[in-house]
């Protein structure tokens, strides 16, 4: 996690963020597991999760359902959830899901 501002003793605000890079494949056997990281890495307070997919090959239903899930935890947190550099697969799915209009995801 890294902090980018000046304490608030500073008088400046505080951004929290936090980035997971994820690897591999996003399944039924690894949902769980990513559910609890993305949920240790959820900053406290005002900040943003970013979740790098640059390097995931593969994702299902079960992986869709943990971003949408955490994306719901983390908005009354004051918390973004922003989707980083997925591959063109996973662009896709998110595009046929209609995700691409519900979670925010940059190139």
């Amino acid at each position: 996690m890294t902090v980018l501002a000046p304490a608030p003793s500073g008088g400046a605000d505080v951004l929290t963020v936090a980035t997971v890079h994820l690897t591999g494949e996003i399944d039924v056997f690894t949902s769980h597991a990513l559910r609890r990281r993305l949920m240790r890495a959820l900053p406290a307070g005002a900040g943003l999760l970013i979740v790098d997919l640059s390097a995931v090959s593969f994702c299902d239903a079960s992986g869709l359902a943990v971003l949408v899930g955490i994306q719901r935890r983390a908005r009354p947190r004051g918390v973004a959830l922003t989707l980083k550099a997925p591959r063109p697969l996973m662009t896709t799915l998110l595009r046929v899901t209609g995700l691409d209009r519900v979670l925010t995801v940059v190139p």
